[in-house]
């Protein structure tokens, strides 16, 4: 069983009401609470620190911006959710076009040295750095799959690509992120 998407969290409508009003303190509360989730689905998405800052800004300036169009007859957090999959997903096609190559690896923005890391973080750098050496479309794939828990069928409606791409680049990624995360392990032993 996959573990509840760090965006699940229940914003009262009362705070809804309130952010609506451009309350202040009901749009900075809000935007504690889907500030780290926003951030760590763009990073994990587009691989850069820079990026997934601007996807974070842009993605809760939209929610705020469509804030009073949001009808409360689906979850707050799926629809932001969503918002700031869209963004991902807008810079990734213009990344595309701009630069040549999928398969670029990007470089993770590691705050200190893995041997410095307590256990669970250097596992966290040994899978950002393995991650990192995926095409953007195959991390994209893994994060919403594992990360997002989408299903193939949002993740293919989301891409814009087919059902088969969806599952075969898990398949591959699967395989690859294993293999990556093996030669990590070989070579810190």
């Amino acid at each position: 069983m996959s573990r509840p998407s760090s965006f699940a969290i229940d914003v009262p409508n009362a705070l809804l009401d309130r952010a609506r009003r451009r309350e202040h303190a009901a749009c900075e509360q809000i935007y504690r609470w889907f500030e780290r989730p926003v951030y760590a689905l763009a990073l994990r998405m587009l691989g850069d620190s820079d990026a997934a800052m601007d996807v974070l800004q842009d993605t809760l300036m939209k929610v705020f911006e469509k804030l009073p169009a949001f009808r409360a007859d689906s979850p707050f957090w799926g629809w932001l959710r969503q918002i700031a999959v869209n963004e991902c997903l807008m810079r990734l096609r213009t990344r595309g076009r701009d630069e040549p190559g999928d398969d670029e690896a990007f470089e993770p923005d590691l705050l200190a040295s893995e041997a410095l890391l307590p256990p669970q973080a250097a596992d966290a750098a040994k899978l950002t750095e393995a991650l990192s050496r995926l095409s953007e479309s195959t991390r994209s794939v893994l994060w919403l799959y594992h990360g997002e828990g989408y299903t193939h069928e949002e993740i293919a409606a989301v891409m814009g690509k087919s059902l088969s791409f969806s599952k075969s680049q898990l398949a591959r990624g699967t395989r690859k992120l294993r293999a990556l995360l093996e030669l990590t392990e070989h070579s810190h032993a």
